[in-house]
């Protein structure tokens, strides 16, 4: 019997925000605003290889997603997409999905890249590439 489709997640890729909600150990939902865009058949999203939702990872691969505003804020009437989530360097993730960002979100994403180059952080970006 085939997965769960994979068109509501996919359709994620065309909103500008979307809530990334990752679990921490006892079960809690950490919720957190992200950029989100479609690579192939998966979503990628960049973020710090420190941060919190990367070690909540490390521990329990399931996601939740749904649109967002910049501050996280959902509509509660919107049910959340479950998926999962592998964290990956740019490298394993190849060129395509750091591309699928940068076509999507353009000068802003390409700033954001250039301030962490300047400060010397882009060997602490990972990318989550998240599938049903």
């Amino acid at each position: 019997m085939p997965g769960p489709s994979p068109a509501p997640l996919l359709a994620l890729g065309d909103e500008t925000y979307v809530q990334l909600v990752t679990f921490r150990r006892s079960g809690t939902r950490v919720p957190s605003p992200v950029w989100v865009a479609r690579d192939g058949d998966a979503l990628v999203v960049t973020t710090d290889g420190e941060s919190g939702k990367v070690k909540r990872l490390a521990h329990d691969p399931r996601v939740e997603l749904r649109p967002c505003t910049v501050r996280g804020r959902v509509d509660p009437a919107v049910p959340a997409v479950r998926a999962r989530a592998q964290v990956l360097t740019p490298e394993e993730a190849g060129p395509s999905a750091e591309a699928a960002l940068a076509r999507k979100y353009g000068w802003r994403y390409r700033a954001i890249s250039a301030v962490g180059r300047l400060r010397g952080r882009t060997q602490d970006r990972v990318l989550l590439r998240i599938v049903r």
